[in-house]
C-alpha cells in the first residue's frame, strides 16, 4: 500500500517536473519570438499598404485613359462641327428663301455651342488628367518610399529569423520529445490550454515567497503544505496555473 502511495508521489513528481522543464523550453521559443517582435506584422501591413498604392495607381491611370479617349471624342466632334458650320456657310449664299436662311443660321448657331460645350469639356477632361497624372505622381512617390521600408524591414527580419532559426527548431524538437514523458494527456491539455489563455505563456509557475508565481496572489498555508508534498496537482484559485515547488523545479529562491 505504502509502495503504491510513493509511486503515485513520484509520478506526480516526475510529470510536474517534466511540465517544468517543458515550459522552461517553450518560454525561450516565446522568447525568440519576441525578438523578432512586431516585425512580421509590420511586413504584412506594408505589403496590405503597397497592394493598397498599387491599385490606386491602376485606378487613377484607368481613369486617365478614359479622360483621354472622351478628350479625343470631344476634339473629333469640334472638328465635325466645324465641317457641318463650313457646308452650312456655303449653303446660305444659294438660299433661296427666308426660311432656309433662318434654318441654316440656326444650324450655325447651334453647331457652334456645341463646339463651346465641348471645348468646356475638353477643359475639364485636360485638367482631371492633370490632377490624376499629379495624383498618380504623388502615389508612385509614396509607393517608392513604402517599398523601401518593406525591403529594409524584410532583410532585417530574414536575419533575424536566420540567426535565430536552428535554436528555435532544436527547442522545438526538445519539446516534442520531453511531452511524451508527461504520460497525462489531460494534464498536458490542460497545461496547453492555460499557457494559450495566459498573457505571460505561463502555464506552471512556482511559488514565490508563499504567493503563486503568475498572478502572485498568496496561497493558503494547507494549500502551500500540499504543494510541497507533491502528491498532487495543484492549480491556483485565482489564475488556474499549475503550481509547482520551487525545488522540484529546480528553482533556487532568493532570501
Amino acid at each position: 500500500m505504502a509502495n503504491a502511495k510513493n509511486e503515485r508521489t513520484s509520478n506526480v513528481e516526475e510529470r510536474l517536473r517534466a511540465l517544468y522543464q517543458l515550459q522552461t523550453i517553450l518560454s525561450e521559443i516565446d522568447r525568440i519570438k519576441t525578438i523578432r517582435g512586431e516585425l512580421p506584422l509590420e511586413v504584412k501591413d506594408l505589403e496590405d499598404v503597397i497592394t493598397g498604392l498599387h491599385t490606386r495607381v491602376e485606378n487613377f491611370n484607368r481613369e486617365i485613359d478614359e479622360a483621354k479617349q472622351n478628350l479625343t471624342s470631344e476634339k473629333n466632334k469640334i472638328e465635325n462641327c466645324k465641317a457641318l458650320i463650313a457646308r452650312y456657310k456655303e449653303q446660305l449664299d444659294n438660299v433661296r428663301n427666308n426660311r432656309e436662311f433662318d434654318m441654316l443660321t440656326k444650324e450655325i448657331e447651334f453647331q457652334n455651342l456645341e463646339i463651346e460645350l465641348s471645348e468646356k469639356r475638353i477643359n475639364e477632361y485636360s485638367r482631371l488628367i492633370e490632377n490624376k497624372q499629379a495624383e498618380v505622381q504623388a502615389t508612385e512617390s509614396r509607393l517608392n518610399d513604402h517599398s523601401q521600408i518593406l525591403d529594409e524591414k524584410k532583410r532585417e527580419l530574414t536575419e533575424i529569423v536566420t540567426e535565430t532559426r536552428q535554436e528555435e527548431e532544436n527547442l522545438r524538437e526538445k519539446a516534442k520529445k520531453l511531452e511524451p514523458t508527461i504520460d497525462d494527456e489531460r494534464l498536458l491539455n490542460a497545461f496547453k490550454r492555460i499557457r494559450k489563455n495566459a498573457r505571460n505563456g505561463l502555464g506552471i509557475v512556482y511559488v514565490q515567497r508563499n504567493a503563486c508565481g503568475g498572478c502572485f496572489n498568496r496561497i493558503p498555508p494547507q494549500k502551500q503544505m500540499e504543494i510541497k508534498m507533491h502528491k498532487k496537482v495543484i492549480v491556483c484559485e485565482y489564475c488556474g496555473r499549475i503550481m509547482i515547488d520551487p525545488e522540484l523545479a529546480g528553482v533556487q529562491e532568493n532570501a
